[in-house]
């Protein structure tokens, strides 16, 4: 009887203290308090930090929430850089955090960023119809809890994310979803010294915004500057939430409308801008591209739709991509000149601030110096400083081109009735049209057509599943 009585006891003084659910344990699992799992969420013993890092992620964003509010103390000394740098101790403490919180989170660099993503759309729709709030939807290359997601996302999570109006407004806001479209191809220079540069090749991101009923509303393709993008995810959800609910045919008219009107206005914006720079009004620059020979784009065209990420990758796909495979201009092309001008005058969209400004000097090879820049104003000429000045150029330049291009032509996808209503599709076609990836080209442009290499099989090599396991073969088909 005494035994007995100790153990009622002990329960109820758990089921007070948040700790024990009488529900769960008759399911076989007591069911912990999410101050207790984001404790043990960052346990030097693995079997303790993983179980409760699992139930953290599936009690969704208060699970990351309660992770974020128990760690505070170690996130703000990490982003002021304080007792961390040089400190073993805490320096290992921070890594199982890191850890953690991309886990919970679903997203690398989740401590700046402090969102929340699910990658089960179902369960997405699920959050979105409970809570009222429209689908923000990212498809990338790669995977977003992943280092090595393709570039465009990789800026989205330094940039982007973490700026601090973004952050609050995205987790206010919107319920976030991502999803892979395909891996993203890496390459590898060793220099047989233990010295080797690891990048992605190509590829590239788009955020879909849904209503709440989970249907397509708008598009933003590639990067935006966190000021430009805020200014779009404002007027997008004024739609989508105006959008939910109403019947088919009221809700096509209502994204008819809304396109229109987008499309009018980034045409006043364009001709607007031009002549601020002294330039003759033009037609908006949508996209004219001609695809290579096989129809296939090449990687180096598809570069080029993605100012920031060019930078990148532009070295790595001379070295990968003959010369003269690229197409010439469309009609609608203009000098790289006159874009980097027009620029200039949306600096402001694309400013950096404090919070991403730490993660990106985090990236940086001399990060703890580059920590500093922000507060500097006698580094005028240090390297990171220089580094960061031409990553807000780039970002300004990738706005620009992608609202008065790319964005342009998905309003006028919407209002001439091109636009796919299920969300794959569309998806589909901006890769294919706008991003100039095709699904059916398995090589991402980086194997042009009628180019001699001088290599067995132009030096592809693909799996083949095979009778009794899987083998390699050389192929390009």
């Amino acid at each position: 009887m005494k035994t007995k009585f100790y153990f009622m006891s002990a329960i109820v003084l758990l089921n007070l203290a948040g700790i024990y659910n009488p529900t769960a344990h008759a399911c076989g699992l007591p069911e912990l308090s999410l101050e207790t799992l984001a404790k043990q969420a960052v346990s030097g013993d693995q079997t303790v930090s993983a179980a409760a890092v699992a139930r953290l992620r599936a009690r969704g964003p208060a699970g990351l929430d309660a992770l974020l509010a128990a760690n505070a103390a170690i996130i703000s000394r990490r982003e002021s850089r304080v007792g961390v740098v040089g400190v073993p101790e805490e320096g290992l403490a921070w890594m199982r955090l890191k850890s953690a919180l991309d886990t919970v989170g679903g997203q690398c660099d989740c401590y700046a960023s402090r969102l929340y993503w699910y990658t089960d759309f179902d369960a997405a729709k699920d959050a979105a119809r409970t809570s009222g709030k429209p689908i923000l939807s990212l498809r990338l290359l790669g995977k977003l809890n992943e280092e090595y997601s393709c570039a465009n996302s990789r800026f989205f999570r330094t940039t982007l994310y973490p700026n601090a109006e973004v952050s609050q407004y995205l987790r206010e806001h919107f319920i976030l979803h991502w999803q892979s479209v395909r891996p993203v191809p890496k390459i590898t220079i060793d220099f047989g010294d233990g010295r080797r540069i690891e990048r992605t090749i190509t590829g590239n991101s788009a955020h879909y915004i849904l209503d709440p009923d989970g249907e397509l509303v708008d598009a933003l393709p590639g990067l935006y500057g966190p000021k430009a993008f805020l200014t779009q995810l404002k007027e997008i959800e004024r739609v989508a939430l105006a959008c939910s609910g109403l019947s088919p045919a009221q809700k096509r008219q209502c994204l008819v409308a809304y396109h229109s009107q987008r499309r009018d206005a980034a045409a006043i914006a364009w001709n607007a801008d031009l002549a601020r720079l002294g330039e003759p009004p033009r037609p908006l620059p949508l996209p004219n591209v001609t695809p290579s020979g096989n129809g296939v784009p090449t990687a180096s065209t598809a570069g080029r739709l993605a100012f920031s990420k060019r930078a990148v990758e532009a070295p790595l796909l001379k070295s990968t991509q003959p010369p003269g495979t690229e197409p010439p201009p469309g009609k609608a092309s203009l000098s790289d000149e006159l874009w980097a001008r027009i620029a200039a005058l949306h600096a402001g969209e694309a400013r950096l601030d404090a919070p991403s400004l730490t993660v990106v000097a985090d990236k940086l090879p001399t990060a703890f110096e580059a920590s500093q820049l922000a507060t500097s104003k006698n580094l005028v000429e240090n390297p990171a400083l220089r580094t960061l000045r031409n990553l807000q150029r780039s970002i300004a330049e990738d706005t620009v081109r992608n609202e008065y291009r790319l964005h342009a032509q998905i309003h006028q996808w919407f209002t001439q009735n091109q636009a796919p209503t299920n969300l794959e599709a569309f998806n589909a076609k901006v890769y294919a049209e706008l991003f100039l990836m095709p699904a059916f080209d398995p090589w991402l442009g980086l194997a042009p057509a009628d180019v001699f290499s001088a290599l067995p099989h132009d030096g592809l090599e693909q799996p083949v599943t095979a009778p009794g396991g899987t083998s390699k073969a050389l192929s390009k088909n």
